[in-house]
């Protein structure tokens, strides 16, 4: 049978207020939708296992996320799901009230579609290997901050071509110099702590 654990209630009550009554209202429609559903914590916020992971969610200062594991192999039937790379926010974007999510009819649904693909033991499809190991260019500003910061560098220095890309391609496409200032200043942060550009999600 499945549970519901107090380290996703603590998750809960830590959260901003507008944020509660959203993440309790996901949990309530994970489990009706099956009484196996197992609760987890991975990665510092609350998952919903049966047979692996199915879906999980996250609050943050001003959104909560949502989003399910094998999101890019379901049916999407009601076009609910944002297309892989569209957003960071998880399966159905930002998410600021109740309204923003899709009725509990259509949740339940895609929620016991996520279920049946680990029942079936359907597996993600593997990531092509890069076929060019092409240079990657760091911005002159990024790497002068990176200079300064001799954990980031060797943290950074570790990252995979691709993580590496994605936190040059948020750089990147700022549009105000403050921005990019901003970005570089949060990403030398997290660099530093070993963390890659979408750890939050």
């Amino acid at each position: 049978m499945g549970k519901k654990i107090a380290e996703v209630d603590k998750y809960i009550s830590k959260a901003k207020p507008f944020a509660q009554p959203i993440l309790e209202y996901i949990r309530e429609v994970v489990h009706s939708a099956s009484p196996e559903v197992q609760e987890v914590m991975k990665w510092s916020f609350p998952h919903f296992d049966y047979k692996g992971s199915i879906c999980s969610m996250a609050s943050f200062k001003e959104h909560c996320a949502f989003g399910f594991w094998k999101g890019v192999l379901m049916k999407d039937e009601d076009k609910i799901i944002n297309p892989v790379g569209k957003t960071a926010m998880g399966s159905l974007g930002r998410i600021t009230t109740l309204k923003d999510l899709p009725s509990k009819k259509i949740l339940v649904k895609y929620i016991k579609e996520a279920i049946d693909l680990n029942e079936k033991g359907v597996p993600l499809p593997k990531k092509k290997p890069a076929t060019t190991s092409k240079e990657i260019k760091v911005p002159t500003d990024f790497e002068n901050a990176l200079a300064k910061n001799k954990k980031a560098t060797v943290e950074f220095n570790k990252f995979s071509p691709s993580h590496k890309k994605e936190y040059i391609e948020w750089i990147v496409e700022a549009k105000r110099e403050e921005t990019r200032i901003k970005r570089i200043n949060t990403a030398i942060e997290w660099i530093s702590e070993g963390k890659g550009k979408n750890w939050k999600y």
